[in-house]
């Protein structure tokens, strides 16, 4: 491994740079990135991925020996820039500790905030700041995420809500509030010290009161989260391998909950959903940034047009949108064209959309991080060609910057226009990933695996998500969240996966417990249907019916940019000339193999097939391919013109013909009644092994030129061919 294991930043200075993804992973080279172009950051370090693999190689007490130097000296560091010190009781200083692999992996791994507080400490902060509940507020959110992430106090099953959400939302009911923010000085100190006994009962172990453990224990489970289950599924979707690890950076505390001048928030240079070219995001005033993300109180927007849409959907007036739901736009005008200059600046030295992490202490904006933002497949495209136009990238970029596997979700089915005209609104939330899901009601990761095991479509329906439901929001059809917003959980991962959600609907009642949802006085169960509209955030009562896509005008000009730099063609599979239409419309360069056996299973076909199959002689079956001829002929001929000169293969005859009959006793009376035949004449005429073939299959169709038609005469029909060669 590199020799160095520690890379300090700060102060517009920095010892890494955006190149070094591989040694300080995204964020950390990100970082140190923003120092250098005079973005405002937090100082701080980055511990650098070998380490990572280090801790699995020689364990927690050799690494922390071998990394305890360093990381002391990068805390004197951040002492120098912030003056202050960590674990002072008159001045201290706090850090948050983060996780950070070279390819983004967003929520798979942990977080910690406001590291370094213990009961001391915190009453100096109170000296310090005269704003107890701004300190008490960030104790209590450090022992609840200290608990978690470390010392692992987590639900003992899935029915449970988290521990700590548990003990808040009964502190919360003893006084009557909402909000977490609501709750006063002595409830928060409450807080800390129910918090502290849970964690003793659950885990037998003590909440640390000394800074430097308390550090070294939040570097450590930052290595152990690159093996957590969400992460390592993450990585097997995303092809990431297990050997590159994660870095770790610790950074400066800066609060956004110190009081209405302060705020924190989520923000994307474009739109991720359908790539439009708007600034757009998400902030919440008097909060952290594990709110925002965590969808536990839903945000408000950062652009004015944002907010004023998100009215629209929700049916809100603009009056009562302005007073109760400002943009940021609006309430903090000098933040937000700082964050406006600042976002436009790291999109044009990137040259790709930025998805940012930001706080505003006490009317001075921050950032956390920039990162390439996840996207949708449409929103991918978009962006590419866009930047393509607006010179910022070449052609061939362009190209690079369009995963394949994302291409799929442009081709996925949308709701029927008239259908939705019929569909029965049951609820409105935040279109927070497009496109269209139906499917059956689950409410546990797990059960969404194993109902689509067995073969049923679902929707996970959550309160909020975590990345503890990967697993579950990737075998859903579609996610629908009660809380959360278009930058939350559920929204981010959603996005990435090309996954269909819904997020922010209020008036979701969800019951984990008695697995129902209530919804505006009705009650929906586990198995009951329901569709999401994630391009508007509807949600509709059962089942709404699909249609195909409709691509862009984007999507044809990628493909013609394909055209012009590709060394490989591709031919399709196609068997209709429906299909031989839209793969021409695909760009395919031919037909690799049309299979005559999938023309005959349409209701006419199939009656035709099955008459050549039972007749009793040779007059018969010739009867029954009249029949046949003109469907082929027309399918042959619509396939041909379709590719318009390119090369066709076809092959006349694949399966035994036993194959095109039912074998249940049900099926066979339906066909001999079609028929006009017995059922046990068509039973003897489906079992047995061998049928001649007729000499009619041997003509050549009257409607192909410019073929050699082959035959192999084999009696044994699990062998029979007809080849039709190009």
């Amino acid at each position: 491994m590199s020799q160095k294991r520690v890379y300090l930043f700060g102060n517009g200075k920095a010892e890494g740079n955006a190149k070094m993804r591989e040694e300080l992973g995204g964020k950390g080279a990100n970082l140190a990135e923003m120092n250098l172009i005079g973005v405002p950051v937090p100082p701080g370090f980055t511990i650098t991925t070998d380490c990572c693999n280090e801790y699995y190689q020689v364990g927690q007490q050799k690494i922390m020996e071998l990394l305890n130097d360093d990381v002391m000296a990068a805390v004197k560091h951040i002492e120098g820039l912030m003056n202050s010190k960590f674990g002072d009781k008159e001045n201290p200083l706090l850090v948050s500790v983060r996780s950070g692999a070279r390819a983004s992996m967003p929520g798979m791994m942990d977080t910690i905030l406001n590291l370094g507080l213990n009961d001391e400490v915190a009453e100096g902060m109170v000296k310090k700041t005269n704003n107890p509940h701004f300190v008490y507020d960030s104790y209590r959110r450090f022992v609840q995420m200290y608990g978690d992430v470390v010392l692992e106090m987590k639900p003992v099953n899935k029915t449970d809500i988290d521990p700590f959400e548990e003990i808040i939302e009964k502190v919360k009911a003893e006084r009557g509030v909402k909000l977490d923010k609501d709750l006063n000085v002595d409830e928060l100190k409450k807080l800390v010290k129910l918090f502290k006994e849970a964690i003793k009962a659950r885990t037998g172990k003590d909440f640390p009161n000394d800074p430097i453990e308390q550090l070294w224990g939040a570097i450590c489970a930052v290595f152990r989260s690159w093996m957590n289950e969400r992460a390592i599924l993450y990585r097997k979707m995303e092809g990431i391998p297990d050997e590159w690890g994660t870095a770790v950076s610790v950074m400066a505390m800066v609060f956004g909950n110190m009081g209405d001048t302060s705020a924190t928030g989520v923000c994307f240079s474009r739109d991720a959903a359908n790539g439009e070219n708007l600034f757009n995001g998400e902030y919440l005033v008097n909060a952290q940034g594990e709110d925002v993300v965590a969808g536990i109180r839903t945000p408000q927007q950062i652009t004015k047009i944002g907010s004023q849409r998100w009215a629209e959907r929700a049916g809100i007036s603009e009056e009562e949108r302005a007073a109760k739901y400002p943009s940021m736009e609006e309430a903090m005008p000098e933040i937000y064209n700082e964050l406006n200059g600042i976002q436009d600046k790291l999109e044009h030295h990137y040259h790709d959309m930025q998805d940012m992490e930001f706080t505003v202490q006490e009317g001075k904006l921050w950032f956390l991080q920039t990162r390439n933002g996840k996207r949708t497949g449409a929103a991918m495209v978009k962006i590419a060609i866009d930047l393509l136009h607006e010179g910022m990238i070449d052609e061939k970029t362009a190209i690079l910057r369009c995963e394949p596997q994302k291409l799929d979700e442009l081709l996925h089915p949308v709701f029927d226009k008239k259908a939705l005209t019929q569909a029965k609104v049951i609820a409105q939330g935040l279109p927070a990933s497009p496109g269209a899901a139906c499917g059956q009601i689950v409410f546990h990761a797990d059960d969404a695996q194993a109902w689509h095991a067995d073969g049923h479509k679902v929707v996970l329906v959550r309160i909020e998500t975590s990345p503890e439901d990967l697993a579950g929001m990737s075998a859903a059809e579609g996610i629908l969240t009660a809380r959360g917003g278009m930058t939350s959980h559920a929204a981010v991962v959603a996005r990435g996966m090309g996954k269909c959600c819904v997020s922010g609907v209020g008036s979701l009642n969800v019951s984990y417990k008695d697995k129902t949802v209530e919804i505006d006085g009705v009650t929906y169960k586990e198995g009951d249907y329901i569709s999401l509209n994630g391009s508007t955030g509807q949600v509709y009562a059962g089942e709404v019916p699909t249609k195909a896509a409709e691509l862009s005008g984007d999507f044809k000009e990628l493909m013609d940019l394909c055209d012009k730099y590709t060394k490989l063609q591709v031919r399709t599979n196609a068997d209709t000339p429906h299909d031989a239409k839209l793969a021409r419309e695909f760009g395919a360069k031919g037909i690799g193999l049309t299979r005559t056996e999938h023309m005959f299973f349409e209701d006419k076909k199939i009656i035709a097939m099955r008459e050549m199959i039972l007749a009793d002689s040779v007059a018969g079956r010739e009867k029954a391919l009249a029949k046949l001829l003109p469907y082929q002929k027309a399918d042959f001929k619509g396939i041909l013109e379709a590719m318009d000169g390119l090369p066709v293969n076809i092959r006349l005859l694949d399966p035994p013909l036993h194959e095109f009959v039912p074998h249940d006793l049900a099926g066979q009376e339906t066909m001999a009644k079609e028929m006009g035949v017995s059922v046990e004449d068509s039973n003897l005429k489906v079992t047995s092994p061998t049928v001649i073939m007729s000499p009619a299959f041997r003509k050549k169709p009257s409607c192909v030129t410019g073929f050699e038609l082959t035959y192999v005469p084999l009696h044994d029909f699990a062998h029979c061919r007809l080849s039709l060669c190009h």
